[in-house]
């Protein structure tokens, strides 16, 4: 024993927990239900072959010898651990990796020419869209002038003047007929 003042020091320390002392207990796992077994809990079954069996209660001894398997039951670790189910099955879950973009080339664009247009400023490039509006407005303006004087003429015409066949419905003015009028 330390001498009486260390002796002293010591208890004091050990009433205010400064030393954790962990009392060990031995436990055993249940062979059907993996839940632990504390000291006078349980009971053991010898099979003819020796084999050696710790139940943690006579329910679970019941259901080994019926041989209704563990995983069928939802209150079983065997249950659990095949559903996935418990903190230790969370905790190793692998982390989706998020799709990283990806910018390739489109047609009539070169992968620069889109980097550019990005990086300008949102008004100038309202200004370059309006630009374009109105080039593609006058180009418009352009082929309808020169298109009436080409002197386009209508299809329709000609196909009834060859006594083309017309549409269901088409003959008679388009009226429908009364079946029910006599």
């Amino acid at each position: 024993l330390p001498p009486a003042p260390f002796r002293a020091a010591l208890v004091r320390s050990l009433l205010r927990g400064a030393l954790h002392v962990a009392m060990v207990i031995k436990t055993d796992l249940c062979a059907y239900t993996e839940y632990r077994i504390y000291p006078g809990r349980g009971q053991r079954f010898v099979a003819k072959d020796g084999k050696t069996s710790f139940f943690i209660s006579s329910k679970a001894d019941a259901l080994f010898h019926q041989r209704i398997k563990a995983v069928k039951l939802r209150w079983t670790q065997a249950w659990r651990r095949m559903n996935k189910k418990g903190k230790a099955d969370e905790q190793a879950k692998k982390r989706t990796r998020k799709a990283q973009k990806f910018q390739k080339a489109i047609v009539g664009m070169s992968l620069d020419d889109i980097k550019k247009k990005k990086a300008m400023k949102p008004e100038l490039r309202a200004q370059a869209k309006e630009a374009a509006a109105k080039e593609a407005k006058a180009r418009q303006a352009t082929k309808a002038k020169v298109a009436p004087k080409s002197g386009a003429k209508s299809v329709a015409p000609k196909q009834q003047a060859k006594g083309g066949k017309l549409p269901k419905g088409a003959g008679a003015g388009g009226q429908k007929k009364d079946f029910k009028a006599k």
